[in-house]
């Protein structure tokens, strides 16, 4: 029956105005009430309450309980100081020279962009209020019915907060670029500014503090550069007497290896000429080099890879924290009284089977899925299931043809673990430009010794000083 306009009673296209208008006040976070045109407000329905998931940090945690909420009927709010998702176990390539920044990180927006129930915010969280279910942030203050904490973990010097500026760690982009324009000025350096052999011995030693797999890839990368990349590009210095030194506090490198893989990882960096210290704990970090004990080591390059800390969101929650700062979780991964908030990878303290899981990718997303299936299973008002690490095993490159892996009851070392870890590596980077990039810098890497990325970014050396050309071997 038509009406005075002659249209019909009910247009045409209503429900899909409806549906449209639906989805954006879910993706906007502002409940909507709908109906047909024409009824009385009594007969439209109550506004729909879609449950809002704060994620705060776009790490493999974080990222991946996004993704792992495609499909949920949630809308989500990612919070994170920095625009891009990092690949941190590749951090050490830029660091090196080896890859440039962006071949390991990707925006975040773009890798999020075909999912509609997900807003990305470029902000830094300011505090938090989990008896109010809110969270500040330098974007505004939202609030929350499930609470994500994904921010993973910083440096950690061991009380000599001093140390940072002169021995810089390995955790972010900023990080890499700056190891990586010290340790190229550092040849630079030598070649033009060391008027005594001291003072080019010093500029030609590079000490790094730390035996775990950080410290281990750097040493040995660093071997490569001194003994092949750069070995032939100066006339004053010789580039393959530069001297790289591990230490590390504990009688062994790689100490969550088991004791053979230890010796193993041992043994190759050795060969790659790397001097590895053990049972050396520093005492003492200068502009001229570090103290172990009595000892005096003349470096002008010193880098950190000798421990972590947990993020400090972590304190704003109320709940326990172990020595590192990381909040001791439920085994559902929630916060002790507040099971709207959840913890996961670096920040996350949970202990199985008398050990504590480790701070790897593989367990941050691990833990990102199971959040989120417990988040669905909580709006189901199901009971949630408890957190359990599957170990797929661990890796560690030591350079050219050498590396470690533990697979569980498979130990594997040389040439095999190193093609191991190219590949799981190249697996879990993001995006297919990404991975086809690192594998053609690495194809070209190591077929001709070159490193593509070897740029200095700051300010030339000021000092100019011509020593005399050293003999050659």
């Amino acid at each position: 029956m038509k009406g005075a306009s002659g249209r019909t009673g009910r247009p045409k296209h209503a429900p899909r105005r409806a549906r449209f208008a639906q989805r954006r006040a879910d993706e906007h976070g502002s409940p909507i009430t709908f109906g047909e045109p024409g009824r009385s407000p009594k007969s439209r329905k109550e506004p729909v309450h879609v449950p809002h998931v704060v994620i705060v940090g776009g790490g493999f945690g974080g990222l991946y309980a996004a993704k792992a909420l495609r499909n949920a009927p949630v809308r989500i709010t990612l919070l994170d100081r920095k625009n891009h998702h990092l690949f941190q176990p590749l951090l050490y390539q830029v660091a090196t020279a080896g890859l440039n920044p962006a071949e390991i990180a990707a925006p975040i927006r773009r890798v999020l962009r075909d999912q509609r129930n997900v807003q990305v915010l470029l902000a830094e969280v300011t505090g938090i209020d989990p008896d109010e279910r809110t969270i500040s942030s330098t974007a505004g203050t939202f609030g929350y019915d499930f609470l994500i904490l994904a921010t993973g973990a910083s440096h950690s010097y061991f009380g000599h907060d001093d140390w940072e500026a002169l021995a810089p760690g390995l955790k972010s982009l900023e990080d890499a670029l700056e190891i990586r324009r010290r340790v190229l000025l550092a040849f630079e350096k030598a070649e033009c500014c060391a008027p005594t052999p001291e003072e080019r011995a010093a500029w030609l030693t590079f000490v790094i503090v730390g035996g775990g797999p950080t410290g281990v890839e750097l040493a040995g990368t660093l071997a490569e550069v001194a003994h092949h990349t750069v070995a032939n590009d100066f006339r004053v210095i010789d580039p393959t007497a530069a001297r790289i030194v591990l230490l590390e506090g504990i009688d062994r490198v790689l100490p969550t290896y088991s004791e053979l893989l230890s010796a193993r990882a041992k043994r190759q960096l050795e060969r790659l000429g790397v001097e590895v210290r053990t049972n050396a704990k520093v005492t003492g970090i200068d502009p001229e080099g570090v103290s172990i004990g009595e000892e005096r080591l003349a470096a002008k390059t010193v880098l950190w890879a000798a421990g972590v800390r947990a993020s400090p969101l972590g304190q704003w929650l109320g709940a326990p924290l172990d020595r590192a700062g990381r909040v001791k979780v439920t085994p559902d991964l929630s916060v002790p009284g507040h099971p709207e908030v959840f913890v996961i990878g670096d920040l996350a303290f949970l202990e199985q089977d008398g050990r504590p899981v480790p701070g790897l990718a593989p367990a941050a997303i691990q833990e990102a899925r199971h959040t989120a299936r417990n988040i669905l299973r909580t709006m189901k008002g199901e009971p949630r299931r408890p957190f359990r690490y599957v170990d797929k095993g661990s890796l560690a490159t030591i350079g050219r043809n050498a590396a470690v892996a533990d697979l569980g009851r498979v130990e594997l070392s040389g040439f095999v673990a190193w093609v191991a870890w190219i590949l799981i590596h190249v697996f879990f980077l993001i995006g297919f430009r990404n991975r086809f990039l690192v594998l053609f810098e690495w194809a070209f890497s190591y077929l001709t010794y070159e490193r593509a990325a070897r740029l200095i970014t700051g300010a030339p050396p000021s000092k100019v000083v011509l020593p005399e050309p050293a003999s050659r071997r």
